[in-house]
């Protein structure tokens, strides 16, 4: 019988034991044990989600490659491949900001140049706890630095994402880090382990006794004691990961190997287990021949090491020498520890003795998935229902606290420390609704936008997961590009807890609709569930990484105001939704009522127009409303100006005047066109049966918005624009002084 709590320290049940015991017909040794509870942790194996996840439509156009890769890949045309994916580094992120944020970095760089992609940019999305804690501040200053740190010294940039704040993560900070990489379509590699009597081989860096149990630990709750998990983070190096980013790169230009796999999570565990798995082969290794930097390591530290910058490559047995120079090139070890078996095993000796002995499937293919209770998630109530919401005397004063709310402020605080410009593709800057990359040699771009508002998936989870989608493709065509992929990080709290696996069913529910809505199949992704701490959980935060293409990089649309006298020009409906919104946060402290409501076929109409008029030439700027309404997007496009012009706007309608300025409907964006240009944008919308509306004209020095005449805000753009830089660096001020 196995002692209880060493199961318990390795998140296995006993019902679960029980199967292992059944799977390889006897009781597994401790270091089989440690094998299985990695592989079987919820953030490897996604027993809790595997259930939900195969709803999400995976199929479409250009479609190479889906989920159960490193990452997805599609073809856009002319011999090229774009690949990417978007992964989870929270937990880690938690206990050391610093080297959890630049492992998370570095781990989704591998998944990229693992398939045979070179990475192009990197965008984070980050949630912490609110800026007037020190400790909030410190993770947040960490995570930060982590994330430079890594993307800057690696030479890959960072050209955008986004940053959100609220109390529910001061305690469970999230770190989401996506990574797009470019590759030629006779060029992608697979993690396989082909060809028996094939040599495996470890290449990278040497094996420490770093992030053990890294993964098991991502798959349970905090309580109030982490700091005894500190050696659960990896700790990185990018300047090793960037040698071997060009040797591996070099072994696959030069077809000598069969196949590559990161040791990411579970360490040599995962690769050693997966390759062979997909495969129908199995592996012997030999764990005295692995690279170590540390004295006296067991088998269980060695095979369960999360130690960074270590690949797992199978080659032919006469290119073994032709690796082997190749990675000496680069300063790099490349040591052959094992070859490819028959018989679907995996067999591990160390001194000469067999301590690991187990099916490569009982491993990988057959842990329990679990249908786990679902709540239902209540349905949300009106805000007005909740409370009456009195309409403030000072709406200029109120425009001034959404300006400078950290979640809407500007983030140059958090951007300036990335390099964005490494490499010389980025087009478009951090800050602006999607970044934008040239494919240098051609008239084509790529386009990238992360999104998810976390409030509207606590209040619907459903409505909330569509809007996700909808308003990452809705940047993308406020710069003129067309959506062909997603990718999504599904963080969510723990899935033991009914009412969250029903806010889990909801979201991939509704992803799953607004996917199929705008025909973007999902190429893989990362659930990140057991996101609470002392008990209490995060808000469900799904992230959405959707990316596009503009065919002519002409037709590429930039954020701000650029003529004065430009008319301003508001797509879709103003319909005066306040639950959920950032408005009814700040100047009510209140986070209720029911979120916007989304009708996905009218999005894509909006969006649609917008894209038309992209192509066409006919836009000045385009910008999408969300958090903080019609006045923070007039606001942000003021900002943006190179000119520093203001807007005169003046809208009709019978809503509240604060439901005007702050509510965040959606399927809306504000583009600005040349006076000659109006009646040919009308007429798309009108084709289209999209509501437009000129709304006023660009020029002044102030944001000017009336409602039938009557002047709700009037506030410079340098008032308006000094609120709006300097909240999120007055909070690190405090800690300077």
């Amino acid at each position: 019988m196995i002692d209880l709590k060493i199961l318990a320290n390795h998140n296995l049940t006993p019902g679960e034991y029980d199967l292992i015991v059944s799977l390889i017909g006897r009781d597994p040794n401790l270091t089989e044990l440690g094998v299985f509870s990695a592989m079987w942790s919820e953030h490897c194996s996604y027993k809790s989600s595997k259930f939900y996840l195969k709803q999400l439509p995976t199929k479409g156009q250009g479609v190479v490659q889906g989920p159960g890769e490193n990452a997805g890949i599609i073809d856009i045309g002319d011999g090229q491949l774009i690949v990417f994916k978007i992964e989870s580094h929270n937990h880690p992120s938690y206990i050391e900001p610093f080297q959890g944020a630049a492992t998370g970095v570095g781990g989704i760089l591998r998944d990229i140049f693992t398939m045979g992609a070179r990475p192009i940019a990197l965008l984070d999305s980050l949630r912490f706890g609110p800026l007037d804690s020190p400790k909030n501040r410190s993770i947040m200053e960490g995570v930060v630095s982590g994330i430079s740190s890594y993307g800057n010294s690696i030479g890959v940039p960072t050209v955008g994402g986004e940053v959100y704040f609220g109390e529910n993560y001061a305690l469970n900070p999230l770190v989401n880090v996506f990574c797009l990489g470019l590759a030629e379509k006779d060029k992608i590699f697979y993690a396989k382990a082909e060809g028996i009597g094939n040599a495996v081989l470890y290449v990278g860096s040497k094996t420490g006794r770093d992030g053990i149990h890294g993964a098991t630990m991502a798959s349970a709750e905090f309580g109030k004691e982490t700091e005894h998990k500190r050696p659960n983070v990896q700790v990185g190096d990018p300047f090793k990961e960037k040698l071997l980013v060009e040797a591996c790169l070099e072994v696959m230009d030069k077809g000598v190997i069969v196949g590559i796999q990161d040791m990411g999570a579970a360490g040599l565990t995962c690769s050693a287990a997966e390759m062979p798995a997909k495969s129908g082969t199995g592996i012997e290794i030999d764990l005295d021949l692995v690279p170590q930097r540390e004295e006296g390591m067991t088998p269980y530290e060695i095979l369960l090491s999360e130690s960074q910058e270590r690949m797992l490559i199978v080659a032919r047995p006469d290119k073994v020498g032709e690796v082997r120079e190749i990675f000496a090139k680069w300063d790099l070890d490349a040591v052959e520890i094992g070859r490819v078996i028959e018989g679907g095993r995996m067999k591990v000796r160390f001194h000469g003795e067999i301590v690991v002995d187990v099916p490569v499937s009982a491993v990988v293919d057959l842990c329990p998935v679990y249908k786990r209770p679902v709540a239902p998630p209540a349905p949300p109530r009106a805000a007005s229902d909740v409370a009456p919401i009195p309409v403030p005397d000072d709406l200029g004063a109120v425009f001034g606290r959404l300006l400078a709310s950290p979640t809407i402020a500007n983030k140059e605080w958090v951007f300036r420390q990335y390099d964005h410009m490494v490499q010389t593709n980025t087009m478009v800057l951090p800050g602006a609704d999607a970044a934008v990359l040239r494919l240098k040699g051609s008239r084509k771009a790529l386009a990238v936008s992360l999104d998810g508002n976390s409030l509207y998936a606590q209040l619907d989870p459903r409505t909330g997961a569509k809007i996700a989608v909808a308003e990452a493709c809705r940047n993308l065509a406020c710069v003129g590009a067309r959506p062909v992929g997603v990718t999504n990080c599904l963080n969510f709290g723990n899935p033991e807890k009914p009412e969250v696996m029903g806010q889990f069913k909801e979201a991939v529910a509704g992803l799953s609709e607004a996917c199929l809505a705008f025909e973007i199949p999902v190429t893989g992704g990362n659930v990140s569930f057991y996101n609470d701490t002392e008990g209490a959980s995060i808000y469900p935060t799904p992230v959405l990484g959707v990316v596009g293409l503009v065919k002519d990089i002409d037709r590429v649309v930039t954020p701000g105001f650029k003529r004065e006298d430009d008319a301003v020009v508001l797509l879709g409906a103003c319909t005066g939704e306040l639950g959920g919104s950032e408005y009814l946060k700040i100047a009510h402290g209140r986070e209720d009522g029911i979120p916007p409501a989304i009708d996905l076929a009218k999005e894509r109409a909006v969006q649609e127009t917008c894209l038309e008029a992209a192509e066409s030439g006919l836009l000045a700027s385009a910008h999408d409303l969300s958090e903080g309404g019609l006045a923070v997007a007039a606001a942000e496009s003021a900002f943006a100006s190179p000119g520093r012009f203001g807007c005169r706007l003046d809208l009709d309608g019978g809503l509240r005047p604060d439901a005007l300025l702050f509510g965040e409907a959606q399927s809306r964006i504000l583009v600005t066109v040349g006076p000659a240009a109006v009646p040919a944008l009308l007429a798309i919308a009108a084709r289209r049966g999209v509501p437009a509306a000129v709304v006023g004209e660009v020029g002044g020095a102030a944001i000017r918005i009336a409602q039938k005449g009557a002047v709700l805000i009037d506030v410079p753009v340098d008032t308006a624009r000094a609120a709006w830089m300097d909240a999120i660096p007055a909070y690190f001020k405090i800690r300077e002084r």
